[in-house]
């Protein structure tokens, strides 16, 4: 389980959200909503350990994940705005880089069948620079076939792709909520998730809203 209790962030002197609370079991879908500036990037960072909340706890499996540390970095796939790919590199260079960082056993094979079912197929070993950005999406999206963190959370996943790439990135994630992984997304679209145990979490306005 991935416990949330009494989160606090801020952004210099603005206070984005304080006394948040909410746990998610194997097999859950979060949906962070809120306008502009209420703080879903800085909560998605805190959760993967990128940003430090002022204060609050966050626990994976009834553990501090301060206290577990690398344990607990290694069961989270973290993916921002930015698709964080190297444009010199190709799709194939990049996804072999980030499955050895990420400490994935992953054969040649693997990677290319990803970018094949991602929709590359045949700009594989193209520098990733000539590649629109909805190809770019999908070559950094291509990191959730080849990984095998229990826990996904997506900032803004569905920006950029057409409609054929955001129904399989849909399939995607319904799979991983099917075999019992968590999901934390944030999304400006109106997409059609509907397995696992989903819940909404809306922020900004004078209370945050759980349902």
């Amino acid at each position: 389980m991935l416990e949330i209790t009494n989160l606090a962030c801020s952004r210099g002197d603005r206070q984005l959200f304080t006394g948040l609370n909410f746990s998610l079991e194997p097999g859950s879908l979060l949906y962070v909503e809120g306008r502009n500036g209420t703080g879903k990037s800085t909560l998605l960072r805190a959760v993967c350990g990128l940003f430090l909340a002022d204060s609050g706890e966050i626990s994976w499996h009834g553990k501090s994940t301060r206290s577990l540390a690398e344990e607990y970095t290694r069961e989270v796939l973290y993916l921002g705005h930015h698709n964080g790919i190297k444009d010199d590199l190709t799709g194939l260079e990049n996804l072999r880089i980030s499955t050895v960082l990420d400490g994935d056993d992953v054969t040649e094979d693997q990677i290319w069948a990803a970018l094949k079912k991602m929709g590359l197929k045949g700009f594989e070993d193209l520098p990733t620079k000539v590649l629109s950005q909805g190809q770019k999406r999908r070559v950094a999206l291509a990191r959730l076939l080849l990984n095998s963190a229990g826990v996904w959370i997506l900032d803004e996943p569905f920006t950029a792709l057409d409609i054929a790439a955001v129904d399989l990135l849909q399939s995607v994630i319904s799979d991983h909520i099917n075999n019992g992984g968590i999901v934390i997304l944030t999304t400006h679209q109106e997409v059609a998730l509907t397995s696992g145990q989903i819940q909404r979490l809306e922020l900004g306005g004078k209370k945050n809203k759980h349902v």
